[in-house]
């Protein structure tokens, strides 16, 4: 395997790596983008512009190829790809919660897009013979809409006992003769959260406005019901593009004496401002010049009640940046730079002068852990501390928001791009033992270089290639050695990236 250190040394084609190309593609060429994208769109895989983004597919597969319309604009100048990432948006905005009158867990409907499993909490509402909503009971744990709570009688009357079984991950908490009597050493909600956390990660909440000591649940199984929760994560990745392309529009006099692109510039910088103003209560400032985004306590998500993921917080940052530029608007380019300041105190210069950062901000609560008299959280009442690093998918948001800022004047300097494009080159750049690169999966170096899903995010990285060439070489030669197919709305944005950057300054 070459170390990191190896692979720091300059841009590196695929016969330098010693092997030959497996690939028919070139991935560099129009020909190969245009053609993955009429199989991908032909295809009916996850991510179609056409899905609800319910299970996340608009975020994580159709935003990717918003995005590398937006590259592919850049790198031909050829407005077929905006006359595409119109078709596209378009049908996007169809399918907003206010459009299709469907609301989140607060009874809104917005314009924006929620999303379910598998991210948020399920929820069952255990109910007494006659009806009457007794005890909520959620589980926090992934792929909650798996999950089953089953009742059984109790040793005596008035007990009974409760199990709660995800059947994707067999994972399992039972809960013997649970009384739902307020005064009881075994009421429910209290023995639940004494017991926190079990394997499926069980909290309860008593529904009774006055709580009797008789009470018991009919036995039975009921399926848990996720929850429907607007992300930021979700709404940053699928308004960047639009912002861009209005951006774009904006900026070019040719573009602007189009009446189709000014009309959908307009309307689409309207729609990223509204999507993104969904957020607005989740926003946190500080006097001195910082800004993130939580998650509100009782949001139906894990780690409700903290501060949210960095990669989290700024994809809707690209989409600060990009209104910003659009628009001029003070206010945007104020939460920009928050957000910049704030990451930027997140970062950390290694040995090789490479940026590292964690997954969860250093400064928030999950990072350092709490407990739960702390009061924190609803569905993690507690948590031992989180700070592993940030992985290279995650990461590549992170660096794709510094990006933005930077080409748009609002902060960092090209130091800060190349200490970003030595985190790729010094840290994750590497070779498998196969012989084929690959990538680390953490920005220090560390962790799995067979995932999959982080190698083949390689080239969203290429926001900051110009400042070190091994990041378009030796991305480029992973998806050369794999044949890399448009199996993912991700990898038509990753060679997307490899036309751009290939083409840049032609």
């Amino acid at each position: 395997m070459l170390t990191r250190r190896q692979f720091g040394m300059g841009a590196l084609a695929v016969g330098a790596l010693g092997f030959t190309s497996s690939s028919a593609y070139d991935y560099t060429s129009r020909e190969t983008f245009d053609l993955f994208d009429k199989l991908f769109h032909e295809s009916g895989r996850g991510g179609q512009p056409t899905d609800t983004n319910e299970h996340g597919g608009l975020a994580w597969g159709q935003s990717y190829i918003l995005a590398g319309f937006i590259r592919m604009y850049e790198a031909y100048k050829d407005t077929h790809y905006l006359d595409r990432l119109i078709t596209n948006i378009d049908l996007v905005l169809a399918n907003r919660d206010s459009v299709r009158g469907v609301k989140d867990h607060r009874g809104l409907s917005l314009p924006a897009w929620r999303a379910m499993a598998p991210y948020t909490v399920g929820v069952v509402t255990l109910k007494d013979a006659d009806g009457t909503p007794l005890l909520e009971v959620r589980t926090a744990l992934s792929y909650a809409d798996n999950a089953v709570a089953t009742v059984s009688s109790g040793a005596s009357e008035g007990r009974f006992a409760l199990e709660v079984k995800n059947t994707r991950s067999n994972l399992v908490a039972t809960f013997p003769d649970l009384s739902l009597d307020p005064s009881a050493p075994d009421y429910a909600v209290r023995r639940i959260l004494d017991a926190y956390p079990t394997p499926t990660l069980v909290t309860a909440r008593e529904l009774r406005p006055t709580p009797s000591a008789n009470a018991a649940p009919v036995p039975g199984a009921t399926p848990f019901a996720s929850q429907p929760v607007v992300f930021t994560v979700h709404t940053g990745m699928i308004t960047y593009p639009m912002a861009s392309f209005a951006k774009t529009v904006f900026r070019s006099p040719r573009l602007l004496a189009v009446p189709k692109y000014r009309h959908k510039a307009v309307e689409y910088l309207k729609a990223a401002r509204d999507a993104a103003a969904v957020h607005d209560d989740e926003w946190r400032q500080t006097d001195d010049g910082h800004g993130y985004f939580v998650w509100n306590k009782g949001t139906p998500l894990g780690y409700d009640g903290t501060e949210q993921p960095t990669n989290q917080s700024l994809a809707l940052g690209q989409t600060y940046a990009e209104l910003a530029a659009a628009t001029g608007d003070p206010f945007y380019r104020d939460r920009a730079r928050r957000m910049a300041r704030t990451f930027a105190r997140e970062l950390t210069a290694d040995a090789d002068d490479a940026y590292v950062w964690t997954y969860w901000p250093a400064f928030g609560k999950a990072y350092h852990g709490f407990a739960k008299s702390d009061g924190v959280s609803e569905y993690t009442p507690s948590s031992n501390p989180v700070q592993g690093i940030e992985d290279l998918s995650h990461g590549a948001i992170d660096v794709e928001f510094a990006a933005a800022v930077f080409r748009n004047r609002l902060f960092y300097q090209g130091q800060d791009m190349a200490r970003f494009a030595r985190t790729y080159s010094r840290n994750l750049a590497t070779t498998g033992a196969d012989g084929l690169p690959t990538a680390f999966q953490r920005v220090n170096g560390t962790g799995s270089t067979t995932s999959a899903g982080q190698y083949l995010q390689a080239p969203r990285w290429m926001a900051v290639a110009q400042w070190d060439e091994t990041v378009f070489g030796h991305s480029r030669s992973i998806y050369d050695a794999r044949a890399v197919e448009p199996q993912q709305g991700s990898y038509l944005a990753c060679v997307a990236y490899l036309n751009w950057h290939a083409r840049r300054g032609s």
